[in-house]
């Protein structure tokens, strides 16, 4: 018996505002991210006072003192969106074949026709894909990583199965994402500014529902030792966690182990 699927909730301003739990939980995240992928990284400069730029770049670094090793082949950015993290790849490894997969076509094709790709694009490519289902041959990437991404996801245990797969031997996950800082003092004055003025940036913009749903969608994901965990019962049997901003974000890093190619 086929049940018809029930729409998901809106916001006032009527933006999508996806429902965990839901059958159609995966298909409300994609709305959201076809709702917002004009103007995404915009946003997500203003609504993290610009320390999204700062982010990413020490992620890597942290990346490749956790590596120790050549740099990486071939890499996927999975859950792309339009890219930020992907043309910062390219930059960071010159000689690499990059890859960002996105499982909506809006962020997909924002990232591909972003006027920043330039000369990259001899480099870069892009595809539509859900982190749950890859579309790549095992042992296909030496370093696969996500930026804000594992929130999102209704079943992360079987994305870092399935993202443990396509690395090859010696490979690296790296998953950066935002976390619960440690200090109370810091928590409290991160909840202020996270649960109350991103939403009300999200309605000055006509997203009141994407940037509501952030804050809730932090409430799922694991804290840092139930996510190392995560990772090591994944497959990854090397983990670390390297915190950024009084903990406010957190680089994840798991190795896969064995002798790099």
């Amino acid at each position: 018996m086929t049940v018809a699927a029930t729409p998901g909730r809106t916001a006032p301003d009527g933006s999508p505002y996806p429902e965990r739990g839901r059958p159609t939980f995966e298909r409300e995240v994609r709305a959201m991210f076809t709702h917002i992928a004009v103007g995404y990284d915009w946003f997500d400069h203003v609504a993290s006072l610009g320390q999204d730029l700062l982010w990413r770049p020490r992620a890597l670094w942290a990346l490749d003192r956790f590596r120790e090793g050549r740099p990486p082949l071939r890499v996927l950015d999975i859950g792309c969106g339009p890219g930020s993290l992907t043309y910062l790849v390219a930059d960071h490894y010159p000689g690499a074949r990059v890859v960002g997969a996105d499982f909506t076509a809006a962020m997909v094709s924002a990232a591909a026709h972003a006027p920043r790709a330039g000369a990259r694009r001899a480099r870069v490519g892009f595809a539509r894909a859900s982190a749950l289902e890859l579309p790549f041959a095992s042992g296909s990437f030496d370093v696969a990583m996500s930026a804000f991404v594992a929130r999102n996801l209704p079943d992360l245990g079987r994305a870092f199965r399935e993202l443990r797969r396509v690395l090859a031997p010696g490979g690296t996950l790296l998953t950066l994402e935002i976390t619960e800082p440690d200090s109370a003092a810091v928590r409290r004055g991160f909840h202020a500014y996270f649960d109350n003025l991103v939403p009300a940036l999200g309605r000055l913009v006509g997203s009141e529902g994407p940037y509501t749903y952030l804050p809730e969608s932090l409430r799922h994901l694991p804290g840092r030792a139930e996510m190392l965990g995560l990772l090591e019962r994944s497959g990854f049997p090397l983990v670390r966690a390297v915190p950024q901003s009084l903990g406010i974000v957190t680089a994840y890093l798991a190795g896969v182990g064995g002798d790099a190619p």
